[in-house]
């Protein structure tokens, strides 16, 4: 049993954070060591400057540093995916060009934020940067921030392009990603943790994980248990994570916050947050640390297990 769609990068991608110094500057040596870290545990691929990344508030300089830096230390073990975010079609397109250029494999394409523009806008904006470089690019749904959300029949335009390969999927409309899914080839990818195993049950491609940064191999083991058939293994390393996932994403505080916080209690690159985003606090680390601790608990995959601070102690 398979969920029988290509994944052009792999299936376990994870959206992973952008490491700062403490001072809050980019942190390259922290961003290699984080991307060996998650590559070596399990991730296929990694998806820098999406919102997890805290694409807002680097500067396109930054975000082509980080490609670069991360790309000479996985690139050939991993895809690299960047993000690709804008209000400004023009500026869209030289972050393309940027990241190309840069060395990534693909485009995580994001709708036009504030301006609100109507489909046939939000369809134009997808074309003209996927006619901009070479790279494959993945639509990046994510209504509940960019205000607009990619119509399923604009996604069915949108798969004529040879470029555009896929969709990440943040829109929370299992029926109509379903429909694009059974009428294209487009790649689907959960961009939402909850969904894991759901989408890919109905043919997805895979996830763009933000749970990933700290626990990277668990999308592996979802979607290796359903590929062998072992449809209940999958569902319990599903659902052992989901205490997790409502920890880091249903509690109030955003994806980022929550991923920097554990990342730093257990020893490994993260840094800061930029404002406007504030760090988690005392307590609401300390809840994330137990959820954490109790995926780790009820694991079955064979990774090396990290407690706080373990990563600086080796």
């Amino acid at each position: 049993m398979t969920s029988g769609t290509a994944a052009p990068f792999g299936r376990a991608l994870c959206a992973m954070i952008t490491p700062f110094t403490a001072e809050g500057a980019l942190d390259l040596d922290g961003a290699r060591r984080l991307a060996d870290h998650l590559v070596s545990r399990g991730c296929d691929g990694l998806v820098l400057s999406g919102t997890t990344g805290e694409s807002p508030t680097t500067s396109d300089a930054e975000k082509a540093a980080l490609i670069r830096a991360v790309a000479d230390t996985v690139g050939g073990r991993a895809s690299i995916v960047a993000g690709v975010g804008s209000n400004d079609t023009r500026h869209a397109v030289e972050q393309a060009r940027e990241a190309e250029k840069a060395g990534a494999d693909g485009l995580l394409v994001l709708t036009p934020s504030y301006s609100l523009p109507p489909q046939d806008a939000v369809e134009a904006h997808f074309r003209t940067v996927a006619d901009t470089c070479g790279l494959p690019v993945l639509l990046y749904d994510i209504p509940g921030r960019t205000g607009t959300r990619i119509a399923t029949e604009t996604v069915l335009r949108l798969a004529d392009h040879p470029r555009i390969v896929g969709v990440k999927d943040c829109a929370y409309d299992v029926l109509g990603s379903q429909k694009v899914i059974s009428r294209t080839e487009l790649a689907y990818y959960a961009g939402c943790d909850e969904f894991t195993l759901a989408l890919y049950a109905v043919g997805g491609a895979g996830c763009v994980s933000t749970v990933a940064n700290v626990l990277p191999g668990r999308p592996r083991e979802v979607f290796d248990a359903f590929d062998a058939g072992d449809t209940e293994g999958a569902r319990r390393a599903q659902l052992a994570a989901v205490p997790l996932i409502e920890a880091m994403m249903a509690s109030g505080l955003p994806g980022t916050v929550t991923a920097k916080a554990l990342l730093g209690a257990l020893g490994l690159p993260s840094g800061p947050v930029r404002a406007p985003l504030l760090p988690a606090g005392r307590e609401a680390t300390d809840g994330l640390l137990a959820a954490y601790e109790a995926a780790q608990r009820s694991a079955k995959i064979g990774v090396q297990r990290l407690t706080p601070r373990s990563f600086e102690e080796r």
